[in-house]
């Protein structure tokens, strides 16, 4: 699973944001920019065995994925819970949920969704949005950082 991002140049710096996860960072160079996305998308994470692949496109597309997709499903969910400003037990409730733990877990990145109820936990963090899965088509090749 790859979360789809944009990179461009604004003015001397470099841009990239990821929309699904609404966030933004910028860099130097456009190399820089693409280390930035690493280092922030694993700082959101926050886990030790975390760590973010990029994977660049064309016409400034990139891609971001994970060998840990549970990570990356639970930094999307608690990002759109967080940004439509409800607690886990608003979620839980949407959900018919009688304890918040169960849909904690999916934030924790202890269970993994299936595909079908990624949509259901979705919709019940922002239910005013559709979310578009896609397949990737464009040549990827892997961004290779010269970080360590």
């Amino acid at each position: 699973m790859r979360f789809s991002g944009k990179v461009y140049k604004d003015g001397k710096f470099w841009l990239a944001e990821i929309p699904i996860l609404d966030v933004i960072t910028q860099g130097h160079t456009e190399k820089e920019v693409f280390e930035m996305v690493s280092d922030m998308v694993e700082s959101m994470v926050n886990k030790d065995d975390f760590e973010v692949n990029v994977y660049l496109g064309e016409d400034g597309n990139f891609e971001i994925e994970s060998s840990e997709p549970s990570h990356l499903i639970s930094l999307l969910l608690q990002r759109k819970r967080q940004l439509n400003g409800l607690s886990l037990e608003q979620v839980a409730n949407r959900l018919g949920l009688s304890s918040c733990n169960s849909y904690a877990r999916y934030e924790r990145g202890h269970t993994m969704p299936t595909l079908g109820k990624l949509g259901e936990l979705l919709h019940a963090v922002n239910p005013e949005a559709d979310f578009v899965i896609s397949e990737s088509t464009a040549p990827i090749k892997r961004f290779t950082d010269c970080r360590g």
